[in-house]
């Protein structure tokens, strides 16, 4: 399986670069019959696309989607779909001087390290913008499995140090930070405004809530349903931690709190400690992972570096980035989660195609 592949009942395999002529993914695998509607694919490729707000990337792209294969007549054929984006504003003379330079906090000694060669135009393959595959596919996902149940939200629920307490994810979609809550997004945006002001960058933490998912699905010991969604959350660029129910609190608890009692609530649960996977496998519970979202690292500010010959040299980034890469994030995130649940799901029906 390639490494930019992603599923093996659902594949997604992305392709193109930030500075190429376009970006896209093959899906193969979907199941045929299933109807699809290429403008909720749209709708989500303008939640991720970049130029929204003041907190985004001003790079202009309408990111309009083309489906050259694998739908007929609004349903799938059972056959790859191919989904593809034109890029519309890709400015790669910004990036001339940075040809012969290595970026702090980018992959570019990575990636010749790993190649011998690397595509210092926007970060090549490991720009943001190979996600838009990523989000076309995810929302073919969304659409197959919403008949089953699963709904997926998610928001900002951190940008450094301001934290969001509520979890109204109506709200998400109205703030430009994607915060579902009104209070801490207007805190948020400020932090991030004066991040840009300040030639700098900010991270956070984006919190995904997969609500009706049905108990059973999730493959043990080495496919758990957490270790899926570890792993697909881990392969978004810039992301660095990864949590589900309690994470890293949970670590603070006793067994005795951590446990989720057993009773007359969904699921037969009381609580929710564990994020809704046990054993690897979904409780019918809400499955609530959250992710930590590193600054950009295009900045700015003054930074020291090296050539590619190692010499020490300082460095401005310049051009067009997010200060905060966090309400891009979101759609992103979303569309794995669904790819991750699709995956599940398709692994489930062939375990027991008498229920599912």
């Amino acid at each position: 399986m390639s490494s930019s592949t992603f599923g093996r009942l659902f594949s997604v395999t992305t392709f193109g670069e930030s500075h190429g002529e376009a970006v896209g993914a093959i899906v193969d695998g979907a199941p045929p019959g299933h109807a699809i509607s290429v403008e909720a694919i749209q709708y989500q490729l303008d939640r991720r696309r970049p130029g929204q707000s003041a907190v985004t990337t001003q790079r202009k792209e309408s990111d309009t989607i083309h489906v050259l294969s694998g739908l007929f007549e609004g349903k799938t054929t059972g056959t790859p779909i191919c989904l593809i984006a034109y890029n519309e504003d890709a400015r790669s003379q910004d990036y001339e001087k940075l040809k012969q330079v290595y970026r702090p906090g980018h992959a570019d000694m990575t990636y010749a390290a790993k190649y011998g060669i690397r595509d210092y135009r926007g970060s090549g393959r490991a720009s943001g913008r190979e996600t838009l595959g990523r989000v076309a596919a995810g929302a073919i996902a969304r659409q197959i499995l919403a008949p089953l149940g699963p709904d997926i939200v998610a928001g900002t629920v951190q940008v450094a140090d301001v934290r969001a307490d509520q979890r109204d994810w109506a709200e998400a979609e109205k703030n430009s930070v994607r915060c579902p809550d009104k209070s801490a997004a207007a805190d948020m945006e400020k932090v991030i405004l004066a991040a840009r002001e300040d030639h700098d960058s900010v991270g956070g933490v984006v919190e995904i809530v997969a609500r009706g998912v049905p108990a059973g699905w999730g493959d043990p010991t080495m496919e758990k349903l957490d270790a899926e969604i570890a792993r697909a959350m881990l392969s978004i660029p810039a992301i660095k931690g990864v949590e589900i129910g309690d994470g890293f609190a949970g670590a603070l608890l006793r067994g005795s709190q951590s446990n989720d009692a057993m009773g007359a609530g969904p699921g037969g649960f009381l609580t929710n400690h564990q994020g809704g996977i046990l054993g690897g496998i979904s409780t019918g519970q809400d499955i609530v992972v959250r992710i930590a979202v590193k600054p950009a690292s295009s900045i700015a500010k003054a930074q020291q570096t090296v050539d590619v010959s190692g010499q020490p040299v300082e460095i401005k980034i310049e051009g067009r980035h997010d200060p905060c890469i966090c309400p891009r994030v979101v759609p992103v995130a979303e569309a794995m989660m669904a790819l991750v649940l699709v995956n599940a799901w398709l692994r489930q029906r062939a375990l027991r195609g008498d229920v599912y």
